[in-house]
Protein backbone atom coordinates (compact mmCIF):
# COMPACT_ATOMS: atom_id res chain seq x y z
CA UNK A 1 0.00 0.00 0.00
CA UNK A 2 3.28 2.11 1.03
CA UNK A 3 4.78 1.76 -2.64
CA UNK A 4 1.25 2.79 -4.68
CA UNK A 5 1.21 5.42 -1.88
CA UNK A 6 4.87 6.39 -3.20
CA UNK A 7 4.31 5.76 -7.12
CA UNK A 8 0.98 8.17 -6.95
CA UNK A 9 3.05 11.11 -5.17
CA UNK A 10 5.71 10.64 -7.35
CA UNK A 11 3.41 10.67 -10.57
CA UNK A 12 1.83 13.72 -9.18
CA UNK A 13 5.03 15.60 -8.23
CA UNK A 14 6.37 14.80 -11.78
CA UNK A 15 2.58 16.20 -13.45
CA UNK A 16 3.33 19.70 -11.24
CA UNK A 17 6.63 19.76 -12.20
CA UNK A 18 5.96 19.53 -16.36
CA UNK A 19 3.01 21.87 -15.42
CA UNK A 20 5.35 24.59 -13.86
CA UNK A 21 7.35 24.04 -16.79
CA UNK A 22 5.23 24.79 -19.32
CA UNK A 23 3.54 27.90 -17.31
CA UNK A 24 7.12 29.52 -17.84
CA UNK A 25 7.34 28.68 -20.96
CA UNK A 26 4.38 30.79 -21.51
CA UNK A 27 5.32 33.19 -19.66
CA UNK A 28 8.63 33.72 -21.63
CA UNK A 29 7.73 32.79 -25.01
CA UNK A 30 10.40 35.22 -27.08
CA UNK A 31 13.55 34.07 -24.51
CA UNK A 32 12.59 30.17 -24.40
CA UNK A 33 11.66 30.56 -28.84
CA UNK A 34 15.46 32.04 -29.22
CA UNK A 35 16.69 29.36 -26.99
CA UNK A 36 15.18 26.60 -28.89
CA UNK A 37 16.45 27.63 -32.39
CA UNK A 38 19.47 25.67 -32.68
CA UNK A 39 17.95 22.65 -31.42
CA UNK A 40 14.69 23.28 -33.52
CA UNK A 41 17.20 23.63 -36.73
CA UNK A 42 19.28 20.81 -35.50
CA UNK A 43 16.42 18.14 -35.55
CA UNK A 44 14.73 19.95 -38.34
CA UNK A 45 17.92 19.08 -40.37
CA UNK A 46 17.58 15.26 -39.14
CA UNK A 47 14.10 14.69 -40.03
CA UNK A 48 14.32 16.39 -43.47
CA UNK A 49 17.59 13.94 -44.27
CA UNK A 50 16.50 11.20 -42.96
CA UNK A 51 13.04 11.44 -44.66
CA UNK A 52 14.68 11.68 -47.80
CA UNK A 53 16.93 9.07 -47.45
CA UNK A 54 14.88 6.77 -45.99
CA UNK A 55 12.41 7.25 -49.26
CA UNK A 56 15.12 7.18 -51.84
CA UNK A 57 16.71 3.98 -49.91
CA UNK A 58 12.90 2.28 -50.18
CA UNK A 59 13.10 3.55 -53.59
CA UNK A 60 16.32 2.25 -54.71
CA UNK A 61 15.25 -1.23 -53.06
CA UNK A 62 12.05 -2.06 -55.17
CA UNK A 63 14.11 -0.57 -57.94
CA UNK A 64 16.55 -2.57 -58.02
CA UNK A 65 14.91 -5.75 -56.40
CA UNK A 66 12.61 -5.62 -59.55
CA UNK A 67 15.67 -6.68 -61.93
CA UNK A 68 14.99 -10.08 -59.87
CA UNK A 69 16.37 -10.85 -56.25
CA UNK A 70 17.44 -14.15 -57.43
CA UNK A 71 19.84 -12.61 -60.31
CA UNK A 72 23.41 -11.91 -61.03
CA UNK A 73 25.35 -9.65 -63.32
CA UNK A 74 28.08 -9.96 -64.84
CA UNK A 75 30.28 -7.60 -66.63
CA UNK A 76 33.94 -6.57 -67.47
CA UNK A 77 33.41 -3.08 -65.82
CA UNK A 78 32.83 -2.82 -62.16
CA UNK A 79 29.46 -3.37 -61.08
CA UNK A 80 27.14 -1.52 -58.21
CA UNK A 81 28.12 1.78 -56.50
CA UNK A 82 31.50 2.98 -56.55
CA UNK A 83 34.10 6.37 -56.15
CA UNK A 84 36.76 7.53 -57.82
CA UNK A 85 38.20 6.54 -60.90
CA UNK A 86 38.58 3.00 -62.30
CA UNK A 87 42.04 1.36 -61.56
CA UNK A 88 44.04 0.30 -64.51
CA UNK A 89 43.46 -2.84 -64.91
CA UNK A 90 39.72 -2.10 -65.01
CA UNK A 91 40.43 0.28 -67.67
CA UNK A 92 42.54 -2.45 -69.96
CA UNK A 93 39.93 -5.13 -69.18
CA UNK A 94 38.78 -6.77 -72.36
CA UNK A 95 35.03 -6.25 -72.98
CA UNK A 96 33.06 -10.05 -72.42
CA UNK A 97 32.30 -11.62 -74.91
CA UNK A 98 29.50 -13.92 -76.53
CA UNK A 99 31.54 -16.75 -76.17
CA UNK A 100 31.77 -15.80 -72.98
CA UNK A 101 28.47 -16.17 -72.00
CA UNK A 102 28.27 -19.55 -74.22
CA UNK A 103 30.36 -20.84 -71.87
CA UNK A 104 28.34 -19.63 -68.92
CA UNK A 105 24.93 -20.82 -70.16
CA UNK A 106 26.84 -24.64 -70.94
CA UNK A 107 28.01 -24.78 -67.16
CA UNK A 108 26.16 -23.02 -65.01
CA UNK A 109 23.84 -26.30 -63.36
CA UNK A 110 22.40 -23.94 -60.85
CA UNK A 111 20.96 -21.13 -63.43
CA UNK A 112 16.97 -21.16 -64.22
CA UNK A 113 18.30 -19.07 -66.96
CA UNK A 114 20.66 -16.79 -68.52
CA UNK A 115 20.89 -14.28 -71.08
CA UNK A 116 23.26 -12.42 -73.07
CA UNK A 117 22.91 -8.00 -73.31
CA UNK A 118 24.72 -6.14 -76.50
CA UNK A 119 25.30 -2.74 -75.91
CA UNK A 120 26.31 0.20 -77.49
CA UNK A 121 26.56 3.55 -75.77
CA UNK A 122 26.24 5.68 -78.54
CA UNK A 123 22.87 4.97 -79.96
CA UNK A 124 21.03 7.33 -77.53
CA UNK A 125 17.62 8.43 -79.39
CA UNK A 126 14.96 6.71 -80.99
CA UNK A 127 13.15 8.04 -83.66
CA UNK A 128 9.41 8.12 -85.41
CA UNK A 129 8.05 10.00 -88.11
CA UNK A 130 8.20 13.62 -86.50
CA UNK A 131 9.06 12.40 -82.52
CA UNK A 132 11.87 11.62 -80.77
CA UNK A 133 12.95 10.19 -77.54
CA UNK A 134 16.33 10.53 -75.97
CA UNK A 135 18.73 8.57 -73.50
CA UNK A 136 17.74 5.16 -74.55
CA UNK A 137 18.50 1.93 -72.62
CA UNK A 138 19.23 0.22 -76.02
CA UNK A 139 20.27 -3.47 -76.00
CA UNK A 140 20.30 -6.51 -78.38
CA UNK A 141 19.68 -9.72 -75.91
CA UNK A 142 18.29 -13.15 -76.02
CA UNK A 143 14.47 -14.69 -75.33
CA UNK A 144 15.70 -15.59 -72.63
CA UNK A 145 15.87 -11.82 -71.21
CA UNK A 146 11.89 -11.74 -70.32
CA UNK A 147 12.38 -14.82 -68.38
CA UNK A 148 15.47 -13.54 -66.23
CA UNK A 149 14.64 -10.06 -65.89
CA UNK A 150 11.26 -9.46 -63.34
CA UNK A 151 10.42 -6.16 -64.43
CA UNK A 152 10.61 -7.33 -68.61
CA UNK A 153 6.67 -7.29 -67.79
CA UNK A 154 4.86 -7.09 -71.17
CA UNK A 155 1.82 -4.50 -71.14
CA UNK A 156 0.80 -4.70 -74.16
CA UNK A 157 1.52 -7.17 -77.48
CA UNK A 158 4.45 -10.35 -77.15
CA UNK A 159 8.03 -10.71 -76.53
CA UNK A 160 10.30 -11.49 -79.20
CA UNK A 161 10.77 -15.24 -79.78
CA UNK A 162 14.36 -17.17 -80.11
CA UNK A 163 13.61 -18.19 -83.86
CA UNK A 164 12.97 -14.46 -84.25
CA UNK A 165 16.63 -14.04 -82.96
CA UNK A 166 18.29 -16.85 -84.69
CA UNK A 167 16.84 -15.54 -88.35
CA UNK A 168 17.96 -11.45 -87.57
CA UNK A 169 14.06 -10.36 -87.54
CA UNK A 170 13.59 -6.73 -87.00
CA UNK A 171 11.46 -6.10 -83.82
CA UNK A 172 11.43 -4.67 -80.87
CA UNK A 173 10.09 -4.27 -77.63
CA UNK A 174 10.18 -0.99 -75.86
CA UNK A 175 9.28 1.11 -72.63
CA UNK A 176 5.93 2.62 -72.01
CA UNK A 177 7.64 6.29 -72.21
CA UNK A 178 9.16 5.43 -75.86
CA UNK A 179 5.67 3.90 -76.45
CA UNK A 180 4.22 7.42 -75.39
CA UNK A 181 6.62 9.52 -76.23
CA UNK A 182 6.80 8.25 -80.30
CA UNK A 183 3.23 7.33 -80.52
CA UNK A 184 1.29 9.53 -78.49
CA UNK A 185 -2.45 8.77 -78.48
CA UNK A 186 -2.21 6.07 -80.29
CA UNK A 187 -1.13 2.07 -80.07
CA UNK A 188 2.75 1.63 -80.55
CA UNK A 189 2.06 -2.06 -81.62
CA UNK A 190 2.77 -2.87 -85.70
CA UNK A 191 4.51 1.05 -85.84
CA UNK A 192 8.51 0.99 -86.55
CA UNK A 193 11.00 2.12 -84.30
CA UNK A 194 14.02 4.05 -85.60
CA UNK A 195 17.48 4.05 -84.30
CA UNK A 196 20.54 5.07 -86.19
CA UNK A 197 18.81 4.46 -89.12
CA UNK A 198 17.83 0.93 -88.91
CA UNK A 199 14.08 0.68 -88.19
CA UNK A 200 12.35 -1.94 -86.28
CA UNK A 201 8.82 -2.92 -86.16
CA UNK A 202 7.39 -2.68 -82.07
CA UNK A 203 5.90 -5.58 -81.30
CA UNK A 204 4.86 -5.44 -77.45
CA UNK A 205 5.47 -2.77 -74.63
CA UNK A 206 7.09 -3.06 -71.39
CA UNK A 207 4.92 -1.94 -68.19
CA UNK A 208 6.68 0.71 -66.24
CA UNK A 209 8.79 -0.85 -63.73
CA UNK A 210 8.43 0.51 -59.94
CA UNK A 211 11.34 2.51 -58.17
CA UNK A 212 13.19 5.16 -59.29
CA UNK A 213 16.59 3.74 -61.19
CA UNK A 214 14.70 3.75 -64.76
CA UNK A 215 17.23 7.12 -64.88
CA UNK A 216 16.94 10.64 -64.37
CA UNK A 217 13.18 11.52 -64.99
CA UNK A 218 12.13 7.94 -63.92
CA UNK A 219 11.10 7.14 -67.00
CA UNK A 220 10.95 3.70 -69.31
CA UNK A 221 12.88 3.98 -72.21
CA UNK A 222 13.92 0.76 -73.06
CA UNK A 223 14.50 -0.41 -76.39
CA UNK A 224 15.16 -4.29 -76.62
CA UNK A 225 15.63 -6.00 -79.89
CA UNK A 226 16.68 -9.89 -80.41
CA UNK A 227 20.55 -10.17 -80.10
CA UNK A 228 21.87 -11.22 -83.85
CA UNK A 229 19.12 -8.42 -85.18
CA UNK A 230 21.53 -6.01 -83.33
CA UNK A 231 24.80 -7.52 -84.45
CA UNK A 232 23.91 -7.48 -87.78
CA UNK A 233 22.54 -3.65 -87.73
CA UNK A 234 25.53 -2.70 -85.39
CA UNK A 235 28.29 -4.35 -85.73
CA UNK A 236 30.97 -2.35 -84.24
CA UNK A 237 29.09 -2.97 -81.06
CA UNK A 238 31.35 -4.78 -78.30
CA UNK A 239 29.87 -4.21 -74.83
CA UNK A 240 28.59 -7.68 -73.37
CA UNK A 241 26.59 -8.06 -70.42
CA UNK A 242 25.29 -11.30 -68.75
CA UNK A 243 22.34 -11.59 -66.43
CA UNK A 244 21.51 -14.86 -64.78
CA UNK A 245 18.94 -16.22 -62.62
CA UNK A 246 19.70 -19.00 -60.52
CA UNK A 247 17.38 -21.91 -59.25
CA UNK A 248 15.45 -21.53 -56.37
CA UNK A 249 17.94 -21.47 -52.96
CA UNK A 250 21.41 -21.84 -55.71
CA UNK A 251 22.20 -18.26 -56.08
CA UNK A 252 26.01 -18.52 -54.28
CA UNK A 253 26.59 -21.71 -56.16
CA UNK A 254 24.99 -20.32 -59.70
CA UNK A 255 27.56 -17.93 -58.81
CA UNK A 256 30.19 -19.32 -58.42
CA UNK A 257 29.87 -21.45 -61.46
CA UNK A 258 29.21 -18.72 -63.37
CA UNK A 259 32.55 -17.22 -61.99
CA UNK A 260 34.66 -20.23 -62.93
CA UNK A 261 33.16 -20.26 -66.46
CA UNK A 262 34.35 -17.13 -67.02
CA UNK A 263 37.61 -17.68 -65.75
CA UNK A 264 38.55 -20.43 -67.81
CA UNK A 265 36.77 -18.25 -71.01
CA UNK A 266 38.68 -15.46 -70.13
CA UNK A 267 42.15 -17.68 -69.28
CA UNK A 268 42.12 -16.41 -66.19
CA UNK A 269 45.45 -17.92 -63.99
CA UNK A 270 44.48 -19.57 -60.92
CA UNK A 271 46.27 -17.32 -58.37
CA UNK A 272 45.19 -14.00 -60.26
CA UNK A 273 41.85 -12.02 -59.26
CA UNK A 274 38.67 -11.82 -61.64
CA UNK A 275 39.30 -9.80 -64.55
CA UNK A 276 35.39 -9.34 -64.93
CA UNK A 277 33.00 -7.77 -61.69
CA UNK A 278 29.66 -9.40 -61.01
CA UNK A 279 27.00 -7.99 -58.94
CA UNK A 280 23.40 -9.15 -56.98
CA UNK A 281 20.39 -7.27 -55.90
CA UNK A 282 21.54 -7.29 -52.29
CA UNK A 283 25.42 -6.72 -53.14
CA UNK A 284 24.07 -3.18 -54.92
CA UNK A 285 21.82 -2.63 -51.78
CA UNK A 286 24.13 -2.85 -49.67
CA UNK A 287 26.66 -0.77 -51.40
CA UNK A 288 24.19 2.50 -51.42
CA UNK A 289 23.31 1.38 -47.57
CA UNK A 290 27.10 2.05 -47.13
CA UNK A 291 26.38 5.73 -48.83
CA UNK A 292 23.15 6.28 -46.58
CA UNK A 293 25.37 5.57 -43.82
CA UNK A 294 28.06 7.78 -44.35
CA UNK A 295 25.34 10.90 -45.09
CA UNK A 296 23.58 9.76 -42.12
CA UNK A 297 26.26 10.54 -40.65
CA UNK A 298 27.70 13.36 -41.34
CA UNK A 299 24.39 14.96 -40.96
CA UNK A 300 24.22 13.28 -37.06
CA UNK A 301 27.75 15.61 -36.51
CA UNK A 302 26.17 18.54 -38.02
CA UNK A 303 22.79 18.61 -35.49
CA UNK A 304 25.28 17.28 -32.88
CA UNK A 305 26.68 20.62 -33.49
CA UNK A 306 23.37 22.36 -33.35
CA UNK A 307 22.01 20.69 -30.16
CA UNK A 308 25.17 21.26 -28.37
CA UNK A 309 24.53 25.14 -29.00
CA UNK A 310 21.44 24.77 -28.26
CA UNK A 311 22.22 23.26 -24.77
CA UNK A 312 24.61 25.87 -24.12
CA UNK A 313 21.41 28.04 -24.24
CA UNK A 314 19.26 25.71 -22.89
CA UNK A 315 21.63 25.83 -19.21
CA UNK A 316 21.87 29.75 -19.84
CA UNK A 317 18.57 30.16 -19.33
CA UNK A 318 18.31 28.29 -16.37
CA UNK A 319 20.98 29.65 -14.87
CA UNK A 320 19.08 33.11 -15.65
CA UNK A 321 15.74 31.12 -14.38
CA UNK A 322 17.59 30.35 -11.09
CA UNK A 323 18.90 33.59 -10.28
CA UNK A 324 15.36 35.22 -11.14
CA UNK A 325 13.29 32.53 -8.65
CA UNK A 326 16.07 32.43 -6.22
CA UNK A 327 13.10 33.87 -3.32
CA UNK A 328 10.81 30.95 -4.66
CA UNK A 329 13.22 28.35 -3.86
CA UNK A 330 13.58 29.83 -0.41
CA UNK A 331 10.30 29.62 0.15
CA UNK A 332 9.75 26.41 -0.89
CA UNK A 333 13.04 25.07 1.00
CA UNK A 334 11.30 26.83 4.19
CA UNK A 335 8.22 25.05 3.35
CA UNK A 336 10.44 21.17 3.42
CA UNK A 337 11.31 20.81 -0.02
CA UNK A 338 14.47 18.83 -0.21
CA UNK A 339 17.23 19.24 -2.99
CA UNK A 340 15.87 16.45 -4.36
CA UNK A 341 12.46 18.51 -5.41
CA UNK A 342 14.53 21.32 -6.48
CA UNK A 343 16.64 19.67 -8.80
CA UNK A 344 13.88 17.78 -10.41
CA UNK A 345 12.06 20.78 -10.68
CA UNK A 346 14.45 22.88 -12.78
CA UNK A 347 15.37 19.49 -14.89
CA UNK A 348 12.37 19.02 -16.02
CA UNK A 349 11.48 22.53 -16.88
CA UNK A 350 15.02 22.03 -19.10
CA UNK A 351 14.19 18.93 -20.24
CA UNK A 352 10.56 20.31 -21.43
CA UNK A 353 12.13 23.35 -23.17
CA UNK A 354 14.25 20.91 -25.08
CA UNK A 355 11.83 18.44 -26.00
CA UNK A 356 9.38 21.43 -27.45
CA UNK A 357 12.50 22.39 -29.57
CA UNK A 358 12.45 18.44 -30.63
CA UNK A 359 8.62 18.52 -31.34
CA UNK A 360 8.71 21.65 -33.52
CA UNK A 361 11.76 20.73 -35.11
CA UNK A 362 9.92 17.45 -35.90
CA UNK A 363 6.77 19.29 -37.33
CA UNK A 364 8.88 21.27 -39.49
CA UNK A 365 11.54 18.69 -40.98
CA UNK A 366 8.04 16.19 -41.60
CA UNK A 367 6.38 19.69 -43.93
CA UNK A 368 9.52 19.77 -45.32
CA UNK A 369 9.82 16.68 -46.22
CA UNK A 370 6.29 16.62 -47.30
CA UNK A 371 6.58 20.17 -49.36
CA UNK A 372 9.41 18.81 -51.30
CA UNK A 373 8.01 15.54 -52.36
CA UNK A 374 5.33 17.94 -53.50
CA UNK A 375 7.33 19.91 -56.13
CA UNK A 376 9.53 16.71 -56.74
CA UNK A 377 7.45 14.32 -57.13
CA UNK A 378 9.99 11.42 -58.01
CA UNK A 379 11.87 13.02 -55.23
CA UNK A 380 10.38 10.18 -52.50
CA UNK A 381 10.18 11.01 -48.94
CA UNK A 382 9.16 8.43 -45.51
CA UNK A 383 9.53 9.42 -42.35
CA UNK A 384 10.71 6.65 -39.59
CA UNK A 385 8.49 6.33 -36.71
CA UNK A 386 12.06 6.02 -34.87
CA UNK A 387 13.74 8.50 -36.09
CA UNK A 388 11.06 10.89 -34.42
CA UNK A 389 11.17 9.15 -31.18
CA UNK A 390 15.07 9.17 -31.48
CA UNK A 391 15.10 12.76 -32.09
CA UNK A 392 12.66 13.67 -29.08
CA UNK A 393 14.43 11.56 -26.83
CA UNK A 394 17.97 12.96 -27.89
CA UNK A 395 16.53 16.50 -27.79
CA UNK A 396 15.01 16.05 -24.27
CA UNK A 397 18.79 14.40 -23.42
CA UNK A 398 20.21 17.84 -24.22
CA UNK A 399 17.72 18.90 -21.55
CA UNK A 400 18.42 16.56 -19.25
CA UNK A 401 22.75 16.92 -19.62
CA UNK A 402 22.61 20.82 -19.85
CA UNK A 403 20.48 21.76 -17.37
CA UNK A 404 21.75 19.48 -14.47
CA UNK A 405 24.18 22.44 -13.25
CA UNK A 406 21.38 24.86 -13.10
CA UNK A 407 19.36 22.67 -11.36
CA UNK A 408 22.22 21.48 -8.80
CA UNK A 409 23.28 25.31 -8.30
CA UNK A 410 19.35 25.71 -7.40
CA UNK A 411 19.11 22.89 -4.98
CA UNK A 412 22.20 24.06 -2.96
CA UNK A 413 20.87 27.17 -2.43
CA UNK A 414 20.59 28.46 1.36
CA UNK A 415 17.10 28.91 2.33
CA UNK A 416 18.02 31.80 4.33
CA UNK A 417 20.15 33.76 1.65
CA UNK A 418 17.59 33.01 -0.93
CA UNK A 419 14.19 34.49 1.27
CA UNK A 420 16.70 37.44 1.59
CA UNK A 421 17.26 37.73 -1.98
CA UNK A 422 15.70 40.78 -3.67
Amino acid sequence: MSAQVLQTATTLKLKENVWLALDTLRNNKLRSALTLVSITVAVTTLIAVVALLMGVDRNIQESIQSYGTNTAFFDHESQGIHFGRRTKEERERKPLTYDDYLLMKESCFACAHITVSLFNDQLNNARYKGEEVNGLDFRGTTSDFFSVYANAVIAEGRPFTEPENEHRVSVAVVGEDIAKGLYPGVSALDKTVSVAGHEFLVIGVFEKPKGGMNGPDDSDKRVVVPYWTFRKAYPLAKHHGVRMEAKPGYLSTAVDECRAALRQSRHVPYNSEDNFSFSTSDSIIEDFHKIVGMVGLAVMVIASVGLTIGGVGVMNIMLVSVTERTREIGVRKAMGARRRDIEWQFLTEAMVLAASGGLVGVLVGFLISETIHAFVPSLPTYVPLWAVVISVLVATSVGLFFGMYPAVKAARLDPVDALRYE
